[in-house]
Order: C-alpha cells, then sequence, then structure tokens
C-alpha cells in the first residue's frame, strides 16, 4: 500500500517566516508611529508579538533596519496602489483627479504613515537615503504622473509649466496637512480638517485645485 509524504517542511517554515515578519512589522509600525524612532522600543515590539527580541534582530538586523523596513512598506503600499490605477484609459484631466483622490484616500486611511513621515523627517530621511528600495519605489509613481502631463499637454489641455515631481508635491501636501496638522489647525480654527461630513467637500477640493491650475489660460501670461 503506497503511503502519502507529507508536505515539506521548508515551504511550512517560510510560510511561517513571512507570517511572523508581517506581524512584526505590523506591530513596530504603530510602536513607531507612536513613540517615535528614539522613543520605541524593540523590547515592546517583542512583547506585542508572538517572538522575541532575538527573534526580531534575526528578521530585520537591528531596531535601525527593522524601522527602515517599516518605512519601506509603508512606502510600498502607497506606491503600488498608485500603479494600479488605471489611468491609461481616462483622458489627462480624470486620470490626475483619480490620482489625487487616491492619494487622499490613503493618507485618510493611513494616519501611521503621516507620522512614519513626520518622524523621519525629524530624522533628516536618514533611513530612506540609505535604502535602495526607497528609492527605486518613488521612480514608477512619478512615471505615471508625468505620462498624464505629457498627455494633457499633448492634447491642449494642459497649460502649466510643471514637471511631475512638483505636482506630486502640490498633491501630496495638502493630503499630508489635512492628517497631520488636523489637531493644531482645529485648535487655531475650530475646524476638524477629517470631519466626516466635510469629507467630500475636501476631497472635491483638491482635484479643482490641480486640474484648476493645470488647465488655467495663461494666454495673458
Amino acid at each position: 500500500m503506497a503511503t502519502v509524504e507529507e508536505p515539506t517542511r521548508p515551504a511550512v517554515r517560510t510560510r511561517d517566516a513571512a507570517r511572523t515578519r508581517a506581524e512584526i512589522l505590523d506591530v513596530a509600525t504603530q510602536e513607531f508611529a507612536r513613540a517615535g524612532y528614539t522613543g520605541a522600543r524593540v523590547d515592546e515590539i517583542a512583547a506585542r508579538t508572538r517572538t522575541t527580541k532575538r527573534m526580531i534582530y534575526y528578521y530585520f538586523g537591528g531596531k535601525e533596519q527593522l524601522f527602515t523596513a517599516v518605512l519601506e512598506r509603508a512606502y510600498s503600499q502607497i506606491r503600488q496602489a498608485e500603479q494600479e490605477v488605471d489611468v491609461d484609459h481616462l483622458d489627462p484631466v480624470a486620470a490626475i483627479r483619480r490620482l489625487a483622490e487616491l492619494t487622499f484616500d490613503h493618507h485618510e486611511a493611513h494616519p501611521d504613515f503621516i507620522r512614519l513621515v513626520a518622524i523621519e523627517n525629524i530624522h533628516e530621511a536618514e533611513h530612506m537615503a540609505a535604502s535602495e528600495q526607497l528609492g527605486a519605489l518613488n521612480s514608477p509613481a512619478i512615471e505615471v504622473i508625468r505620462r498624464i502631463l505629457d498627455a494633457g499637454r499633448a492634447s491642449g489641455l494642459f497649460s502649466a509649466d510643471i514637471d511631475a515631481v512638483d505636482l506630486h508635491a502640490m498633491i501630496s501636501s495638502f493630503c499630508f496637512f489635512r492628517v497631520s496638522n488636523r489637531h493644531t489647525f482645529g485648535a487655531l480654527f475650530g475646524r476638524d480638517l477629517v470631519a466626516a461630513e466635510q469629507r467630500e467637500h475636501y476631497r472635491t477640493m483638491l482635484g479643482d485645485m490641480v486640474i484648476a491650475y493645470l488647465t488655467a489660460d495663461r494666454s495673458e501670461a
């Protein structure tokens, strides 16, 4: 009678390792966003996961490498979403509005991402500068914007002489500020920038501002 072989152990270990790494990154994202890079403790991250401090060092190498891995995953998530948007089948105006809305939605849904970026700016992007992966992640996103701008100018819809990086900054700044400065802005002006009843107002306003800039009549300029 033939015997049935058990599944190979290496495949099981690979799945377990991937799951453990993902769990560590989930908890580390929360901890770094809450306490900052300096204040976060690897011991605390280990205590909140089904692993040990020694295992975290085994997977990532140390606290600095763990924080870099957290940043890499955070940025890869929004870059992947940007690349999955089917803008090639939209006219340039609709395409750039769709990208602006995607950034708006992502930043609102991922406040930890906003805090991580703010923390990394405090550290003058030292972890990002050391990461080859992060540098490569941004290029495809900028290329998508560049293609839309080129199509808009070729069709005569866009008149603004703006490059893809500047437009990316223009969109990101509004979306980032809305989440990062929610509390200080509310304290100063008594207005909650992420209030549910104002969400569509700000989402539409972002798209309108970007499109108005790109399509403004500059014949008299």
